[in-house]
């Protein structure tokens, strides 16, 4: 598969992104890719795209057990828009527990290796049960989001997961995103009328001001370079 990305990449570098949700339909079918949803502005429009081309779409979420009530919130505002139910993805029992005991509840202020520990353990490892039954994810990164991601693309290849990775709204902007979530009246979470601009685990996110970087409110103690949870490498 990892052969063909160049290809993949070819196709799809000047389509828009329900043209590129059509192209990965024709090419992968619809059983053999999955949308991740962060609940995210980017992945509500998504799947409010994907879903109007095939609502039978797979859609998963990762709960991670420390959510916001407001994601709640959008999860079940959503399903109930579109008559979707979400595969919903918890991390392993034992795991956390065992993280909890050697390093308490608040390990993630301490250290990035702690931080990256709990996002493995709660985001990454459940993510992986997931792909292992796919050949390429959706996902809502845009190049725009953070100095990480400048250099996204429309197809890629994801060396961590082995599998291939689509991004419909890598070139977009946060304006074409909310244009496009008003237009079509696609649930979101109400924090974003909050000052948040990034949702994540709700020790790990908060409000940003005026001015500030996207993902400045996501692990507002570390610096921009490490702001990924490990999901996107």
């Amino acid at each position: 598969m990892r052969e063909k990305v160049g290809k993949y990449l070819e196709a799809v570098r000047d389509k828009s992104p329900g043209e590129i949700l059509d192209w990965a339909l024709s090419t992968f079918g619809s059983g053999r890719f999955i949308l991740s949803s962060s609940l995210s502005l980017e992945d509500q429009a998504l799947t409010d795209m994907l879903l109007k081309r095939e609502p039978a779409a797979r859609i998963l979420m990762l709960d991670t057990g420390r959510h916001f009530q407001e994601t709640y919130d959008v999860i079940d505002a959503t399903m109930k828009r579109y008559g979707m139910r979400y595969e919903i993805l918890f991390p392993d029992t034992a795991e956390v527990e065992a993280m909890l005991r050697e390093k308490g509840a608040n390990l993630f202020y301490e250290s990035v290796e702690n931080r990256k520990r709990c996002c493995d353990v709660r985001k990454v490892r459940p993510l992986w049960r997931a792909l292992s039954t796919v050949d390429a994810w959706i996902t809502g990164q845009r190049a725009s989001q953070a100095v990480t991601r400048t250099q996204l693309a429309p197809v890629e290849w994801d060396g961590k997961f082995g599998i291939v990775k689509i991004n419909p709204l890598w070139n977009w902007s946060t304006r074409e995103t909310w244009l496009y979530v008003k237009r079509n009246g696609v649930p979101f979470n109400a924090l974003f009328e909050k000052g948040f601009s990034s949702i994540g685990c709700a020790p790990c996110t908060r409000a940003v001001g005026e001015g500030d970087d996207e993902r400045a409110g996501r692990w507002w103690w570390e610096s921009p370079e490490k702001k990924e949870c490990g999901l996107h490498a």
